[in-house]
């Protein structure tokens, strides 16, 4: 980041914005009711038990994203502490940035927990009970979905960026 010192010794941050796109309230809506017409299709096509299973596999993916996000930010990053932090804020529930973060580091982050997650579920397959394995691939792709949608948004703007996300608005920014 450049920083430009005063006489008061404050830093102040350039940044040139590229790219705002602000998510529509009713695609978030949209997104919201996913979860309660799968799990009805779940009920209705494999068992009423399936809720438990749903709500089991919620969890469990909430926790292979964060292990998997963590642990490649870890490689990628090593200065990520304080600017991730985990997130209840729709559409953006899990580890998220929490502040200016580079789009070199996001970018990796999610694309290696989406194709893991995907493989970790495809590895329980034998194991596990059938609404499990559905529920777990539906809240992996559903918790993804968001990010691997600014992933696409940005794709053609520089690598070398920042991404700064708040609530429903995503910005690109370069320094």
């Amino acid at each position: 980041m450049k920083s430009v010192e005063s006489g008061t010794n404050a830093t102040f941050y350039h940044y040139r914005l590229l790219k705002k796109v602000m998510v529509p309230k009713a695609l978030v809506r949209s997104f919201t009711t996913l979860p309660f017409i799968w799990l009805a299709a779940e009920m209705i096509f494999i068992s009423w038990t399936s809720i438990f299973f749903f709500l089991l596999a919620f969890l469990v993916a909430l926790w292979i994203q964060y292990v998997v996000s963590r642990s490649v930010l870890i490689i990628v990053s090593h200065s990520y502490h304080k600017r991730w932090r985990f997130s209840r804020q729709l559409p953006w529930i899990g580890y998220m940035p929490d502040q200016f973060v580079r789009y070199s580091a996001f970018r990796p982050v999610y694309l290696h927990t989406a194709w893991i997650g995907c493989c970790i579920a495809a590895i329980l397959i034998p194991w596990s009970p059938v609404s499990f394995v559905f529920a777990l691939f539906f809240w992996h792709i559903w918790l993804s979905m968001p990010t691997l949608l600014v992933i696409l948004r940005f794709r053609k703007q520089p690598k070398d960026g920042m991404l700064k996300i708040t609530g429903l608005d995503i910005s690109y920014y370069m320094q």
